[in-house]
């Protein structure tokens, strides 16, 4: 056993190391997490990309050790890979949540103000703006920022249901609580507040 129980000797005296993909993971957490706060829909491309050739580069790293017979090195590099995969498919599986509690805990107060700011809402509707879209070639996806007084969207952010709800004028997909009284709301995509389709 190495220092601190970290490393395993193997007979010929290579070594894996657990400490690489746990600072695999730490890293691809660390570079994704302000790329998915603070981009738009081209995280989603620069993700790929970056995956690609991550995983591009360890394939080859893993493959150049186990042709020299490093078959520790060459585990290590591919357990690398595996984390790599795994945080950035969790991050890509959970962005849109992950982008709007990141934006919220760092500028809530001024989204707040820009919000309650809006005109007025025609009779029944919440006060509401928008507050992101992305998309693809003309296909956007709307999310707008809800302030809800009466929580009564409390329970579809909980079960994370989709449909029809009260103060909102079309179906959606998504409901995310923000805090109490504000939410982001996802609306399909084409579809806008004024524009249901």
């Amino acid at each position: 056993m190495g220092e601190f129980g970290m490393t395993e000797r193997s007979p010929r005296g290579q070594s894996f190391d657990v400490r690489l993909p746990l600072l695999a993971g730490l890293v691809t957490f660390a570079v994704l997490l302000p790329i998915t706060i603070y981009n738009d829909f081209d995280q989603f491309l620069f993700i790929l990309v970056a995956r690609l050739a991550v995983g591009l580069v360890l394939l080859v790293i893993s493959g150049i050790a186990a042709v020299r017979r490093r078959w520790m090195q060459s585990l290590a590099v591919l357990s690398m890979l595996a984390v790599f995969c795994g945080v950035s498919w969790i991050m890509a599986r959970n962005s849109s949540e992950i982008r709007a509690d990141g934006r919220w805990l760092l500028w809530a107060k001024k989204y707040k103000a820009q919000a309650l700011a809006q005109d007025p809402p025609k009779y029944g509707e919440l006060q509401h703006m928008e507050w992101d879209v992305y998309g693809w070639v003309g296909m956007d996806t709307t999310v707008y920022l809800v302030f809800d007084p009466n929580d009564s969207l409390a329970a579809a952010a909980r079960s994370r249901t989709s449909g029809k709800f009260k103060g909102i004028p079309c179906e959606v997909p998504l409901v995310h609580r923000l805090e109490r009284h504000w939410y982001s709301v996802r609306f399909y995509t084409s579809s806008f507040w004024e524009e249901c389709t």
